[in-house]
């Protein structure tokens, strides 16, 4: 009776513990601090109210109340598991303006009533060659701001959420008389932006096409404006050349999927912005280039498919 009494004692005990290392490690309580979001639960994608916790605000740590989130087609992705990464529950958002509401013993940047912004990603090692001149976007060891692991291995939850806590190396000050409405600049818009500049597509004059009227589209052909060039949208849709002349500002409108039109464009174009997500034939748009022009695909999934391509390449020789 003895030896089954402390038994039982034993396995009692053993439940409780573990029973309180769940609780500990539950998303409601594995970080002090109180906060609640919209998360999907599975691959149906599906937001419901979450709530969960952030860490303390950090000596180098800046907290903030968020104000707005954008919604990217990459949030999509990874609450539908498109991409084979998820891991549930999934709080999506990475274009996200706010407003300070706690900052660390050695933030040097920002202070408490400051509008700040937060991008993709919220870490980085900060030691290679690219964290060294100021490229972290491209650090193996990036921390995203919505489905990434942290340092302390806990996953990061994104915008779509109350509050939120970053280093301040990845926090930017938003303009005080700039709409926050504006916050899908911090993705679409820097991904176009830095698009037309580092290759050289942004000199007054220029021809530039822009393949497709999604966001980053809409971003690609304000910027192209703004930059001085001709801008020709070109689409599959006929029904966005009015928006694509009338709201945005496009010179020009082609029918990608009219002979004629695109026939007529051929060789006129200095550089083209690629937007589009779908599966698309690439050789009618290079035709449309001049000698050395220049086609820059920003769709990541676009990455994979020529990586793929070249492997198959390397695998049949």
């Amino acid at each position: 009776m003895h030896f089954s009494f402390l038994l039982l004692l034993y396995i009692v005990r053993n439940l409780k513990n573990k029973n309180h290392q769940k609780m500990e490690k539950s998303h409601e309580n594995e970080h002090p601090v109180k906060a609640f979001g919209w998360a999907a639960k599975d691959t149906s994608g599906v937001l419901s109210s979450f709530n969960f916790s952030r860490r303390v605000t950090g000596e180098k740590d800046v907290q903030f109340k968020i104000l707005y989130c954008g919604i990217c087609h990459s949030d999509l992705h990874q609450l539908k598991n498109e991409w084979g990464t998820s891991k549930y529950p999934v709080i999506p958002g990475h274009e996200i303006v706010g407003v300070v509401t706690e900052v660390g013993s050695k933030v040097e940047k920002f202070k408490v009533g400051d509008k700040v912004g937060v991008g993709y990603f919220v870490g980085s090692c900060r030691e290679c060659e690219n964290c060294t001149n100021n490229l972290e976007n491209y650090c193996h060891d990036q921390i995203m701001t919505s489905n990434g692991t942290y340092s302390d291995g806990t996953i990061t939850y994104g915008g779509y959420s109350d509050i939120m806590v970053s280093d301040e190396h990845y926090v930017v000050h938003w303009p005080e008389n700039f709409p926050i409405e504006a916050a899908p600049l911090l993705c679409a818009g820097i991904t176009t932006y830095s698009s037309l500049k580092y290759y050289g597509l942004d000199k007054p004059g220029m021809r530039i096409g822009v393949v497709g009227l999604g966001g980053l589209g809409h971003m690609a052909v304000k910027f192209a404006k703004a930059f001085g060039t001709k801008v020709s949208v070109i689409s599959t849709s006929a029904n966005k050349k009015q928006e694509a002349i009338e709201r945005l500002g496009a010179d020009s409108f082609l029918v990608s999927r009219d002979p004629d039109q695109m026939q007529a464009a051929v060789g006129s174009l200095d550089g083209i912005i690629d937007t589009v997500s779908a599966v698309h034939p690439l050789l009618p748009l290079i035709n449309l280039l001049k000698t050395n022009g220049k086609l820059v695909m920003v769709d990541p999934r676009f990455l994979s498919i020529l990586i793929l391509i070249k492997l198959q390449t390397m695998i049949h020789n």
